[in-house]
């Protein structure tokens, strides 16, 4: 059996009354189809970094306090580095 958690959904829509959980990426395929569509056949550049600069931030946020901000074990939740984690929640202004 593998190591790896399944990502818990956050996202919930109605389904017949009922709240049915969406997943992860279910929710970012959404999101970038509602961006594409916003851009009305608009250029853009540079999406990746984009993306990852509206995503990073809460995410950090989300595993530090999840981890009581612990670094190390915030570090080991995220696979990365430590040294990694410090620069990007220095990048974003979270440390």
């Amino acid at each position: 059996m593998s190591s790896m958690h399944k990502v818990t959904p956050a996202a919930q829509q109605e389904d017949n009354g009922h709240k049915q959980r969406q997943s992860l990426q279910q929710s970012v395929t959404e999101a970038m189809q509602r961006y594409f569509s916003d851009l009305d056949g608009q250029a853009t550049r540079d999406l990746y970094g984009i993306v990852m600069a509206e995503v990073e931030p809460p995410l950090l946020k989300a595993v530090m306090a999840y981890t009581r901000q612990n670094q190390s074990r915030a570090a080991e939740t995220l696979g990365l580095n430590r040294g990694t984690l410090r620069k990007k929640l220095k990048q974003y202004d979270l440390l």
